[in-house]
């Protein structure tokens, strides 16, 4: 009974530390709960190095813009200026275009065009000026065909995942990923980020509502979400391989001395 009293603090300690403290795994724990109005950095993505990219043209006259849509059949002139829902669908089937290392694209007629480091409405102003020459009032639809984001680290679902609406959360990019497991580090997740050839990190924490003003809160294309392991995680998978170790070594001396007493 007495060996037994004495373990009895051992698994209380045992008990205690194996478990995470809600501060250590609650999202937003300073977030008020009347609701308060969060601030949010402005999203604009721009076009990158590598990019593949979408543009399709339209205008009243169909015809006209023919030469700047190859592989598009061309509509009725009777459709007149299409709705944004046509558009969009149209530009799912549009020819991709890869910005270069240079930024540029090569474009049908209007030739080569440096779009990198513009944002969607930028890109557009740019077409609409060139194509003014050839077609009266163009309609310009451009988006990110490759936009994608990658998830590593102690998630559920690790991997790399393409976003069609080219916008996504550090908060969704996680959910993609099946959320963090228990034993993530929340405060100190890592978002990497290239831009102009030069790779910038950032450090996010998810237990605070100071996440929503992080400039990594919007992620943009090609950025990596790495999080990572807690010291418990940490110290768990050395003491794994450490018993690994050992067990193999006592393996191998129990095979030795068996094969000594079999001689």
């Amino acid at each position: 009974m007495k060996n037994y009293r004495l373990l009895f603090p051992f698994f209380l300690c045992l008990l205690f530390f194996s478990c995470k403290a809600p501060k250590d795994v609650l999202y937003f724990q300073d977030l008020n709960e009347s609701g308060t109005d969060l601030a949010i950095k402005k999203y604009v993505p721009l076009f990158q190095v590598g990019d593949v990219v979408s543009v399709s043209i339209s205008a009243l006259d169909m015809q006209a813009v023919a030469p700047f849509n190859p592989f598009i059949g061309i509509p009725n002139a009777t459709n007149g200026l299409q709705s944004d829902r046509s558009a969009n669908t149209n530009n799912r089937n549009a020819p991709t275009y890869l910005i270069d290392a240079n930024g540029n694209i090569d474009f049908p007629v209007l030739g080569s065009m440096k779009i990198e480091g513009l944002n969607s409405m930028e890109a557009k102003a740019l077409f609409k000026k060139k194509l003014g020459i050839y077609v009266k009032d163009p309609i310009v639809n451009i988006r990110i065909e490759n936009f994608k984001v990658t998830v590593l680290g102690e998630v559920n679902r690790p991997g790399t995942f393409t976003i069609p609406n080219q916008k996504i959360t550090v908060i969704e990019a996680l959910g993609l990923a099946g959320d963090m497991r228990i034993k993530g580090k929340r405060k100190d997740v890592i978002v990497v980020r290239e831009s102009n050839g030069v790779k910038k990190s950032y450090i996010v924490d998810m237990t605070s509502k100071s996440i929503f003003a992080s400039d990594a809160y919007y992620l943009m294309q090609n950025d990596v979400v790495y999080v990572q392991p807690n010291k418990s995680q940490i110290r768990s998978s050395n003491n794994n391989g450490r018993t690994a170790s050992i067990i193999i070594s006592l393996t191998a001396v129990l095979l030795s001395g068996l094969n000594l007493l079999l001689r």
